[in-house]
């Protein structure tokens, strides 16, 4: 009896998830723990692995499409057995090929058999031959054995290095301009071509960039933003942060773990700014869980510092870092990109002076950090220099009026620029 490989439900708020790329294709041979496609949902990637051994009879979906979850996506089965030709909907009693939260509890209950354990020593020994093995789509094998090309030789853009047929592509081109590159360093002619146009590179919008870009497109068309511009002074701060790093070499405090305190203080007095808006209906939050935006190559995450409200500026820190290095490592659990109360969105490394931060939904509200620059000031008659950086508050008009958004502003200000005031 051939096997549903359905969309696995990773969450108890999880509808829906996005296939993002196939491993393998009708007719491959898959083996028990072998990844056979990548799926994504909030912004985490996952990818789904065999629960049985056999072909790949069946993909009903293919990349970018939306399926519900627990809808049959696929078949695993013997050579040549029948399954159906139109995708039946959500999966039934019959046994899973995929790795879900009903998966793992199959798995947990194998554990006390003998099965369990031969089954496991397989799965790892099958993960630790992949080992070395150049990770690349179907598409982009043919493409490379087409013309030739060793897989070896390709720098990889996917997931964990995984080749696509547009990197076989570009490294194509790459060598097709070399000779030209290498006849004009020798001044010698090379022909021209006026009527040829230049190359235009095309990308399809997918992925977690698909995602983003639907969830921010969603935002500003659904909620009325009102952004509030206020400069405040760094000095205090910056101060702080260079004793702190002094004395604590072990722990390296940043700027995003001084907001992220400030912001959870600020919120701990403005509790009409620590809500979520979903359903008609206002949620006021006593857990202050502040996500940070962290940029990655092309693609924007938001993981989450739970319960800032129980931590010192060292804990923030910490979680802070485990957060940053899990995202950069494509690691980030679905807990940890989810449940937050309040967005920070830090620009104050380029030379940003201010923006308009988008709302992170179902959040009210979100803090926006330009970067911080010196201008000429006057106190008693004496000309100094003083360190300004200009913070924005977007707010949901909606649930959040403008005389509590712009106290929330002065907090925001009085913490940044007496920061004693954050242990008090």
């Amino acid at each position: 009896m051939a096997n549903e490989i359905f969309m696995p439900k990773l969450s108890s708020t999880m509808a829906e998830g996005t296939v993002i790329e196939w491993f393998k294709e009708e007719g491959d041979t898959v083996e028990v723990g072998e990844p056979i496609l990548e799926i994504m949902t909030d912004k985490i990637n996952i990818e789904v692995e065999a629960y049985n051994d056999g072909t790949l009879l069946k993909k009903y979906f293919e990349a970018d499409d939306v399926v519900p979850v627990n809808h049959v996506i696929g078949f695993i089965g013997d050579a040549g057995e029948s399954v159906p030709d139109e995708a039946p909907g959500e999966s039934g009693s019959g046994g899973s090929s995929a790795t879900t939260e009903d998966a793992t509890t199959q798995s947990d209950k194998k554990e006390d058999s003998s099965e369990s354990t031969s089954s496991k020593s397989k799965v790892s020994g099958q993960r630790e031959s992949m080992i070395g093995k150049v990770r690349a789509t179907p598409a982009a094998r043919a493409h490379a054995r087409k013309h030739g090309i060793n897989l070896q030789d390709i720098t990889g853009c996917g997931r964990n290095g995984r080749i696509h047929k547009a990197d076989v592509e570009h490294h194509l081109s790459a060598q097709s301009k070399a000779p030209v590159e290498k006849a004009e360093s020798k001044h010698e002619p090379v022909a021209s071509h006026p009527s040829t146009q230049a190359a235009v590179q095309t990308e399809k919008l997918k992925g977690s960039r698909k995602v983003t870009a639907d969830r921010m497109a969603d935002s500003s068309s659904t909620i009325p933003h009102v952004t509030l511009n206020f400069e405040v002074e760094m000095d205090q701060l910056i101060d702080l942060r260079r004793d702190l790093n002094e004395r604590h070499n072990e722990v390296k405090v940043s700027f995003n773990d001084l907001f992220i305190l400030i912001a959870s203080k600020a919120l701990s007095l403005h509790p009409d700014i620590n809500i979520t808006f979903q359903n008609n209906e206002i949620s006021y939050h006593e857990e202050r869980n502040i996500s940070l935006a962290v940029a990655l190559e092309k693609e924007l995450f938001v993981p989450v510092v739970k319960n800032t409200e129980k931590m010192g500026l060292f804990g923030i820190s910490k979680d802070t870092k485990r957060l940053i290095e899990e995202t950069r490592n494509r690691k980030l659990s679905q807990d940890d990109m989810t449940g937050g109360t309040f967005t920070i969105s830090n620009l104050g490394m380029y030379s940003i002076n201010s923006f308009t931060p988008i709302i992170n939904k179902p959040q009210a509200a979100i803090l926006g950090i330009g970067a911080t620059k010196e201008q000429p000031a006057l106190k008693d008659g004496v000309l100094y220099n003083k360190k300004i950086a200009v913070l924005s508050l977007s707010f949901d008009h909606r649930v959040i009026n403008g005389a509590p958004a712009a106290a929330f502003c002065d907090t925001i200000k009085k913490l940044t620029e007496n920061p004693i005031e954050l242990i008090l």
